[in-house]
């Protein structure tokens, strides 16, 4: 985009931008660091190409108060300064056309980016234990330092970009005429909703680039004003999940296979112990100032049966970790999809509905071919329950045009499902995504 055509807030947030560079070392702190790291996307910023995530705006506002003092007291006044001109700036660089898919883009780069941050983690956190040096040790506790830094980052960034996305959700969507029916039909089927019939040009998409200043936002909104039902909830009046599957369409899911959500599982002494231990070190870890060998047991703790979960989270919030337990409800949100659902059913089963709610929403956010990928191994495995307790979530979370990028694998099997979801979440949900999918060229 030519500087000439930034919108006139994105053109002032790129000049106070450079007003504020232009203030600090730029070998020192944060600002050499970034122009270090990625100085493509610093550049591209400075003209206002893109928005930077506010991580980084605030970090450079970070090296203007290293003087200490008045220089504090003068990044708080200036804190306020930046942040109103960079939501501005954000809300007008998502209101140019295809802003709303380019979110959608930028968020399924930050989600894979997050989670190889996690898993670096843990990766770093094990070999810190096998350190034969002092040299290593540190060289390690440096590396594991930059790990956490990024997925401090990752996870804000995805904040950011949640938030940028409900926004642009929540803004009225433009009027389209009625599609009308044929009158030669003696008996017409409903009206399609209005919007286009034909197939969408092929997208370019975007390439990642500078992904650390690829815009981020927080909580994943559903995208319509029905409350997201847990797992366990999912089986209740929205739809008749107990009748079975009715035709071919939906590829071998016979008589009698939709299941009811399993019953809370009791803990043998085993799993009590493990829960201890693992509350126990935390408990050190965070008191010791080692918060990057924390987050690798949360890690850890995350891939356990599902059934530890609710114990866990009582024993954290009872101790004061609180935010452990909210950092490893993010880390659940990106398991596979059938532990994703099975963590939500023994949350729900448990009384932890909110909880339930939130790893659904989060763990849909990942992108629409890995949703249609994990849809198609458990139709494999005949988990139709986890299916619909999947499905019924992403199509709540995400919009249409997303929903229908995530059968493009096989849409024989996937568009039926998807379809029978967005039947079960409201009319109009419905009419959006069988008008998705058709624009996007399926047969619904």
């Amino acid at each position: 985009m030519e500087v000439e055509q930034l919108p006139d807030q994105v053109r002032e947030f790129a000049v106070y931008l450079r007003y504020l560079l232009a203030r600090l070392d730029q070998d020192a702190g944060w600002c050499g660091i970034f122009w270090q790291r990625d100085p493509e996307g610093m550049r591209v910023c400075l003209t206002g190409a893109e928005v930077p995530p506010w991580d980084v705006v605030e970090a450079l506002l970070q090296d203007l108060g290293v003087g200490g003092g008045s220089y504090e007291a003068e990044v708080e006044s200036e804190t306020v300064r930046a942040r109103a001109l960079h939501r501005a700036s954000l809300t007008a660089f998502d209101a140019r056309p295809g802003g709303r898919d380019l979110l959608g883009d930028r968020l399924d780069v930050m989600l894979r980016e997050q989670r190889y941050a996690a898993e670096r983690q843990v990766e770093l956190a094990q070999l810190l234990h096998t350190a034969a040096t002092r040299e290593q040790a540190e060289a390690m506790r440096l590396d594991l330092a930059w790990a956490r830094d990024d997925h401090e980052r990752a996870t804000a960034r995805c904040a950011e970009l949640h938030r940028r996305i409900a926004d642009l959700d929540r803004r009225p969507p433009p009027s389209r005429p009625p599609v009308p029916v044929p009158q030669q039909r003696p008996q017409p089927a409903p009206p399609e909703p209005p919007g286009r019939s034909e197939p969408p040009k092929e997208r370019k998409r975007r390439p990642r680039g500078s992904a650390r200043f690829a815009g981020m936002p927080d909580v994943a909104t559903p995208a319509d004003d029905t409350p997201l039902p847990t797992a366990v909830a999912v089986q209740g009046p929205l739809r008749d999940f107990a009748a079975s599957p009715r035709g071919a369409r939906f590829a071998g899911a016979g008589e009698g296979e939709a299941t009811a959500p399993p019953a809370p599982q009791h803990l043998d002494s085993e799993a009590r112990a493990a829960i201890a231990a693992c509350v126990g070190a935390l408990l050190r870890l965070r008191a010791e100032g080692r918060g990057g060998e924390a987050h690798g047991v949360l890690v850890e703790a995350a891939h356990w049966p599902a059934a530890r979960f609710p114990l866990l989270a009582a024993e954290l919030n009872r101790v004061g970790l609180g935010a452990d337990w909210a950092t490893l409800l993010w880390e659940t949100a990106s398991l596979p999809a059938d532990l994703l659902v099975a963590a939500a059913d023994a949350l729900a089963a448990a009384g932890r509905t909110a909880d339930a709610q939130q790893i659904l929403r989060q763990g849909v956010g990942r992108p629409a071919t890995e949703i249609g990928a994990s849809v198609l191994r458990l139709t494999g495995e005949g988990r139709h329950r986890e299916i619909r307790a999947l499905l019924d979530a992403y199509v709540r979370v995400r919009t249409p045009e997303e929903a229908a990028r995530s059968v493009r694998d096989d849409p024989g099997r996937l568009v039926p499902l998807l379809v029978e979801a967005a039947r079960g979440v409201s009319d109009e949900r419905y009419w959006d995504v069988v008008h998705a999918l058709r624009v996007a060229g399926f047969h619904a």
